[in-house]
């Protein structure tokens, strides 16, 4: 009979132990969803003040740099014509005095234009930004090279008086005048307006790869001069 009793009190008291274990297993459980959203809270509070305190960098190209970086291509030659032209020089043409002392040559001119912006003249403040355009004061356009092509340029025709053997610098004269006659001819056709829309394109790429991606090219309004 002892025996039988104490069996059930080592039984009674391994349940009890065992009930313990479950209460107290439960109740850390409890606690432990408890502290899950805190521990949510704490991070979402971590990641705002990183956020705060090292915020996702915006880089904004320097001006200042991007001159100096442009500047280095110095003289943009952004466009070429190619003209030809006739000129006829002569010298002691007047009545019989032609005849026999005269001088006249026909010389038929090639020429090259080439027309650009010389951007070693751009300075710092020709480059800012606002609200997130870059705004470029450009260098009025300019004609870089005006010459003839010597290898395509001659002298078609000549005729020379009777006593005679033509003015030593009369072809010199020629080629001087067809010069400036390509000169002249290029400018009436508009080379520094293509020079400048030109120039402007090739820029806007640029500066495209530099970050820039919206480029307004200003100009500097003429003054009206004065009535004469």
């Amino acid at each position: 009979m002892n025996g039988i009793k104490g069996w059930i009190l080592v039984l009674g008291v391994l349940a009890l132990v065992a009930w313990g274990v479950q209460q107290v297993t439960q109740e850390v459980s409890n606690l432990g969803q408890a502290v899950m959203p805190v521990r949510d809270m704490q991070g979402a509070l971590s990641t705002q003040v990183a956020q705060v305190l090292h915020p996702t960098p915006t880089v904004v190209p320097d001006p200042v740099t991007i001159v100096h970086q442009v500047r280095q291509l110095a003289r943009l030659e952004t466009v070429q014509y190619t003209i030809e032209k006739v000129v006829t020089a002569e010298a002691g043409q007047e009545g019989l005095w032609g005849t026999l002392f005269g001088d006249r040559l026909l010389f038929v001119a090639h020429g090259v234009v080439i027309a650009g912006v010389d951007l070693s003249k751009l300075k710092p403040e020709d480059l800012w930004i606002q609200d997130g355009v870059l705004y470029v004061r450009l260098p009025e356009p300019e004609v870089f090279v005006a010459t003839l092509d010597n290898e395509k340029s001659y002298v078609y025709d000549r005729d020379t008086g009777l006593l005679t053997k033509g003015q030593v610098d009369l072809e010199t004269l020629a080629r001087q005048v067809a010069e400036q006659a390509i000169l002249e001819a290029a400018l009436e056709d508009g080379i520094l307006e293509q020079a400048r829309a030109n120039a402007e394109v090739f820029l806007s790429r640029l500066f495209a790869q530099l970050g820039f991606e919206r480029v307004v090219f200003v100009y500097a309004t003429p003054t009206p001069s004065a009535p004469r």
